[in-house]
């Protein structure tokens, strides 16, 4: 049985990922690590369609749709590669503004991506790849969301440090999509909302 329990596996390939998972990692989540940065995957299975979560992860221009840290964007230029989006970020975390910049968006393989270039935080040369995959789950349509990121360790912390408060982040977020696509899925909004 499924659950919407996170697998984590950090910076290394791990046994706690199913084989189905692994191989979406291997083929998806590939990130260059060096010697100072750490790297991490996580995984949420989300009982909503693949298109309702699909629309929600890729709004680069709108991720407080999904993502509670987040106060307010804006997205210079458009939505295309190469775009970039000032985030505010809400008090209680140790950040107040963030410059990012999309990587990729990939409508048909449901890959997204982004680089953080700037901004008031400690996650320099921060990138991440979320991935999105259909699934079963107790025999109806799911979702299972893929999230992976390198980052440097900041001075004065270690790997495990920064991959442990990076991890709650992407998990508190994972857990947000899910809650907001399974309540949309549930009101029978299995459309993908409208795409900007």
């Amino acid at each position: 049985m499924v659950t919407n329990d996170y697998v984590t596996g950090v910076n290394r390939s791990s046994n706690c990922f199913s084989k189905m998972e692994e191989d979406k990692i291997k083929r998806h989540h590939k990130h260059e690590v060096k010697d100072n940065q750490c790297s991490s995957s996580l995984v949420k299975h989300i009982k909503a369609p693949l298109p309702l979560v699909w629309s929600l992860v890729r709004r680069f221009d709108q991720p407080q749709k999904y993502k509670p840290f987040i106060s307010r964007c804006s997205v210079q230029g458009g939505l295309r590669i190469g775009s970039v989006r000032e985030v505010n970020v809400k008090s209680g975390l140790p950040a107040t503004t963030s410059t990012e910049r999309l990587e990729l968006l990939d409508d048909e393989e449901h890959i997204f991506s982004m680089r953080i270039v700037g901004g008031d935080h400690r996650l320099k040369n921060y990138s991440s790849v979320v991935t999105v995959h259909p699934e079963i789950i107790d025999g109806r349509p799911g979702t299972l969301v893929i999230e992976s990121f390198v980052v440097d360790v900041p001075e004065g912390n270690t790997k495990d440090e920064t991959c442990y408060f990076v991890e709650a982040l992407i998990k508190c977020n994972l857990k947000s999509l899910a809650d907001v696509s399974e309540r949309l899925a549930l009101q029978d909004q299995t459309e993908p909302i409208k795409r900007i």
